[in-house]
Order: C-alpha cells, then sequence, then structure tokens
C-alpha cells in the first residue's frame, strides 16, 4: 500500500501557512530583543553620563533652596 501525500489540498496549504508565520514570528522576536537591550543601555549611559555633568550643580541648587526654605 503506497501513501500518497496530497500537497495540492487546503490542510496542507494551512499547515504551509502556519509554519511560515510561527517561523516569521520567532525570527522577528529573536532581532526585536537586542534592539531593546541596546536602547536601555544607552539610555543608562546617557543619564549616568549627565549625572556625572550636572550632578553636583544640580546637589548645590537644591542645597540651597532648602536653605533658602528654611531661614524663611
Amino acid at each position: 500500500m503506497h501513501h500518497h501525500q496530497d500537497t495540492t489540498g487546503i490542510g496542507y496549504r494551512m499547515l504551509v501557512a502556519l509554519r511560515a508565520f510561527v517561523d516569521g514570528a520567532r525570527t522577528d522576536d529573536r532581532g526585536d530583543v537586542p534592539g531593546w537591550v541596546m536602547i536601555t543601555l544607552m539610555s543608562a549611559l546617557l543619564v549616568a553620563g549627565l549625572l556625572a555633568i550636572a550632578g553636583p550643580a544640580l546637589t548645590d541648587l537644591f542645597n540651597q533652596a532648602i536653605s533658602q526654605v528654611s531661614t524663611n
């Protein structure tokens, strides 16, 4: 008894389409994760750099504002 696979049936075409969709989704997810990681790291480095440069000035400004409020 020889089994013959019908590659023209709607079930077969649906399975092929589903597999292509799943494979595409898996590839997209893998591609997006490094992008989000890079954006997060770049944002953290930018904030750290700004704080390193402006931190002392912001601290002085805060201390002056507190001293003015507490003396009035």
